[in-house]
């Protein structure tokens, strides 16, 4: 009776052992890293190319900084999101879609579309509406993009 009850006890220990092994192993497991999202800005060809974990996942048309202003150059993160935005500086102007990322300039949808692709800013990068839409959400939905 004794070997039985031993056995017992040390199959329900090694099943138990078992079972919170397999918790803390499961509870100590991180889940997968976000998507790593990219927007690379070319002032010279006026364009975003946009990847996701490495994949090419746009090449879009932007306006960046005009005469007498300037875009920033240089690895930036978003400091600061707004879907619906109105520059303080410009008249009231609408930013729609706007992702902060040196202060005051932000990545953002316009509201003059004919000039997209040309050097017309006030130093920020505008994109076609439905561009920006789609990198704002992108940014809501795996962390804001990585500008280079």
């Amino acid at each position: 009776m004794r070997r039985l009850l031993l056995g017992v006890l040390v199959l329900a220990s090694m099943v138990m052992g078992g079972v919170e092994a397999q918790a803390r192993h499961t509870k100590d497991r991180l889940p997968p890293p976000p998507p790593i999202v990219v927007a690379q800005i070319s002032i010279a060809r006026q364009s975003l190319d946009l990847s996701v974990n490495g994949w090419p996942s746009g090449s879009w048309q932007v306006s960046t900084a005009g005469v007498g202003y300037h875009t920033p150059r240089g690895t930036f993160h978003v400091q600061h999101m707004a879907k619906v935005w109105f520059s303080k500086k410009y008249d009231n102007s609408p930013m729609p879609n706007s992702l902060f990322f040196d202060g005051g300039i932000a990545i953002h949808g316009p509201y003059h579309v004919k000039t997209c692709g040309r050097h017309v800013s006030h130093g920020c990068v505008r994109l076609l509406p439905q561009h920006a839409e789609s990198l704002y959400g992108l940014a809501q939905a795996f962390g804001p993009p990585r500008g280079h």
